[in-house]
This record gives C-alpha cells, structure tokens and sequence, in this order.
C-alpha cells in the first residue's frame, strides 16, 4: 500500500483559523490529520503520532519552526514542507540545512498546498520502491549508493537531506547532461507544470555546500548538470 493512500499528515501552526482550515482541507482530501499549535506540542505529537509528513510553519511560540525540524529529522527522517511568511533566500537555506524539503510562501493557496502535499508523498512511494533496485553510481571520487540512500566524497560519508539526495540522484542519472530547472522540479518535487525555479535553485545551492561547489554546473538560463569527472 502506498504512503500517499490515507496519509497522517501533521499540520503545525500556531493561527487556529490557519491551521483549521489547512486541517479541514486535508481531511476532505482524505488524509488523516493531527494538529499541534507550539514548537513543543508539535515535537510532542510528531513522538505520539508518528505522521508521514508534517507541514510546519517556521514562525512558533516555545520554539521556532526551524528547532522543531531539526528535532523530528534527528528522530525520523519525514517530509517537511515548510511554512513561511517571507521568501528571503537566507530564511529559506536555513530550512533547507534543517531537513525541509520544500516551502511556501504565505499567503498561499489551498490547491498548491494540496498539490505540494500530494507530491512529497509520491516521493517517499518512489523511493521505497528505488530500494528494491539496489545501484551504485561512480563519479570520478563521488560516489551514490541509490538503494541505501547514502554519498560519499572522496571516502568521506556525506550527510543529505531526502530532497539533497533525489535531487543528486536525479543529476547522476544524466552526468554532464544539462538538465533544465522545470525537468528537475517535475523528476524531484513530483509535480510537472509548475513553476518552482526558487525551489530547486535554493537546493542546489545547499547541495553544493556538502559535496563541492565544483559538482555542479550552472547553465544560466537553462538548468543545472552534474560533472562527470569532477
């Protein structure tokens, strides 16, 4: 059965008319939702509930959005999208260095939510079914191992972040192939058509900062490609 059919979804944010209407929407969608409105009742319900994903919003009382993924990553690797009222790159990189895999803006709509929702999960159905095809990919001193979900560079283990790791494996596949920023967002995030240039550009950004600056090309105006040799 797949993670997407009948997901817990924990909704974490401190507005109530906020968080019930993301609740309500969700539940008519057919998920299962829990709700917690504070930094210490959401780590709190993350051990109770032990949900498949968690929307989390990054301003909260007791302690921020940011403490609260660091905390549940430490315990259980977990789709996060975040929650944000500004689109400032530096605010977003700190997610991102957090173990979040994706954000948005307030205010938002409740279909890209739902579409954002439905796409993380996909993801986490992907990769289950990535571990039953074990392979190994070399470049030059880098090195991916698909089915443990594991890197290292140049024998040294690298730790990624889920997204850190799709996103890598995704430019693996194609060494030296320019691949451009609406296919990556379309093979990674699961959701072709849209527009999330700032997404993949800021995770392209934190996965260069663990496995070399110099690994990945940027072809202005077009993509990203991942050297071969490098």
């Amino acid at each position: 059965m797949s993670v997407s059919a009948g997901a817990r979804i924990l909704v974490v944010e401190d507005e109530p008319v906020i968080n019930q209407a993301v609740t309500d929407r969700l539940r008519g969608q057919g998920y299962e939702v829990v709700q917690a409105w504070d930094g210490p009742g959401a780590v709190s319900q993350f051990t109770e509930t032990a949900p498949d994903l968690v929307l989390l919003d990054v301003m909260l009382p007791g302690f921020d959005g940011h403490e609260v993924c660091r905390r549940i990553q430490a315990a259980r690797p977990v789709p996060v999208l975040m929650l944000t009222a500004r689109d400032d790159e530096a605010d977003i990189l700190v997610g991102l260095g957090v173990g979040a895999d994706d954000y948005l803006t307030k205010p938002f709509r409740m279909r890209e939510l739902v579409a954002r929702v439905g796409a993380l999960l996909r993801r986490v159905d992907r990769a289950a079914e990535l571990a039953n095809r074990p392979t190994t990919t070399d470049l030059g001193d880098l090195r991916v191992d698909a089915a443990a979900r594991r890197v290292w560079v140049a024998e040294t283990e690298v730790h990624l972040t889920p997204t850190e790791f799709d996103l890598l494996l995704c430019l693996a596949a194609s060494p030296g192939v320019v691949l451009t920023r609406e296919n990556l967002y379309a093979e990674v995030w699961g959701w072709p058509g849209a527009s999330g240039t700032r997404t993949v550009d800021s995770h392209v950004k934190a996965l260069r900062s663990k496995i070399g600056a110099d690994r990945v090309r940027t072809v202005h105006g077009v993509g990203y490609a991942l050297e071969p040799g490098a």
